[in-house]
């Protein structure tokens, strides 16, 4: 089986285009949890999975928050890798970009040993350093295109008639032989989805920027997603984990996860 074909089977069980972020702070987990302490992370967010999971399709990983404890972090990235369900799809949110043999094990990392289905990727460097997160069909690679982040018209904007982001769909759509690469397409730039799908219409997007980033639930799901074969997740981080900082904070982590699963079936 592809990724892409896992991708849309998880999405046609699940009925759920909701992808959560899993970014856990510390500061803003709520007590008992709110502690620097890579054991109350993990049974934080044992919790929020197992509430959310009637609701999603999609866990993604940021990696930079479980790296900052060193190796009782990682153990804890291998630990929730591991307890979310089989039939949803595990994203390793590491943005890693890097020369060919350097992306090589950081490809075996993410799926030989934490077992992700997908990563993130920096395309920057080339073909060469994507190649290893797409030589295997069953694991996918979302490709860094268009981000939300204030920095993103640095570079991504370049290019003038054909800026730098829909050179990259370009070349994702090119690179594409084994089924398994999507697009990394922020939600605060929808105004500019439409190009992207006239070049990529078939290939998954993965959507931050939903929520806390300002992204428009609307314009997303009718630019990116809706009539699109590739279709899309829509990520939700900081607002169905911190949806309250009380002991009820895994009940209305769920309830936000329903709410944002339907308010996009509404919208489909």
């Amino acid at each position: 089986m592809t990724f892409h074909s896992k991708f849309h089977s998880v999405i046609q069980a699940t009925g759920s285009l909701v992808c959560v972020g899993l970014d856990p702070d510390p500061g803003k987990m709520p007590a008992p949890y709110a502690s620097a302490d890579s054991r109350n992370i993990a049974d934080f967010l044992k919790a929020i999975i197992e509430y959310t999971a009637p609701y999603c399709s999609a866990y993604k990983l940021n990696l930079a928050f479980f790296e900052v404890f060193g190796e009782s972090g990682w153990k804890t990235v291998q630990e929730i890798s591991g307890f979310i369900p089989n039939n949803r799809i595990r994203i390793a949110d590491g943005k890693r970009g890097d020369i060919g043999n350097t992306a090589k094990f950081y490809a075996q990392s993410m799926f030989r040993e934490l077992d992700f289905d997908a990563a993130t990727v920096n395309p920057y460097m080339g073909k060469d350093s994507v190649a290893p997160f797409i030589e295997n069909p069953e694991k996918g690679a979302f490709i860094l295109t268009l981000t939300s982040n204030p920095g993103a018209s640095d570079f991504q904007f370049l290019g003038g008639d054909k800026p730098l982001f829909l050179a990259v769909a370009e070349k994702a759509v090119e690179w594409n032989v084994h089924q398994n690469i999507g697009l990394v397409t922020g939600a605060t730039q929808a105004e500019h989805f439409a190009a992207l799908r006239r070049i990529a219409p078939g290939l998954p997007f993965l959507i931050p920027g939903i929520g806390a980033q300002g992204g428009d639930l609307e314009k997303v799901v009718l630019q990116a997603v809706k009539g699109f074969a590739g279709k899309g997740l829509i990520n939700s981080s900081r607002g169905i984990l911190y949806a309250s900082a009380n002991a009820d904070f895994a009940e209305k982590a769920a309830q936000a996860a329903k709410k944002l699963r339907d308010d996009i079936k509404t919208l489909l």
